[in-house]
């Protein structure tokens, strides 16, 4: 088992699909008064995903309900692409915004995260590839630039919470 000390940079959970059709038909419009945005904490349910979002409890989801991201890379992808502004990480629509680890090698491994309420371990399951979207949420290339670097699709294998802040990563199994 290796540990890794982190931050969780963002917690991102959404009710809804904006991403869907073809990009150039933009996102789906947020409901009147609706905002969407970075949570201070985010509940987990083993097999079925983030409490309140819109992949928790579906089946074709189960092993893909939490998206883990390094911002690392979305950083990278700033410089490459010279933006000259912070790329919004919620327009990735990844869950778990982690820094100060390689969160791409977490793919086919079996991980946990502690923000001090206890370990959620979760199944590194596939990456998570970078779509069309990217180049109209973030900024044209980038949907080339974040080609693995997008981050991993998991399955939380235990209920618990996460938090903003420092936490340990603890990987239990090497791919």
């Amino acid at each position: 088992m290796r540990q890794i000390e982190v931050q969780v940079a963002h917690l991102f959970v959404s009710p809804l699909h904006r991403y869907e059709g073809r990009p150039s038909d933009g996102p789906v419009p947020l409901p009147a008064g609706g905002a969407e945005g970075g949570v201070a904490e985010i509940a987990l349910r083993a097999h079925l995903g983030v409490v309140g979002d819109r992949y928790f409890g579906r089946e074709a989801h189960r092993s893909a309900s939490v998206t883990v991201m390094a911002m690392e890379s979305l950083e990278a992808v700033e410089r490459e692409l010279q933006v000259g502004h912070a790329l919004d990480p919620f327009a990735t629509r990844r869950t778990v915004f982690l820094r100060g680890a390689d969160v791409d090698a977490l793919a086919r491994t079996r991980f946990s995260l502690d923000t001090g309420a206890g370990e959620v371990v979760f199944q590194g399951n596939r990456p998570a590839n970078p779509c069309a979207w990217m180049n109209v949420a973030l900024a044209e290339g980038a949907h080339r630039a974040l080609r693995g670097r997008g981050g991993v699709r998991c399955e939380p294998l235990a209920d618990g919470n996460l938090t903003l802040g420092p936490a340990v990563l603890r990987v239990y199994d090497e791919p």
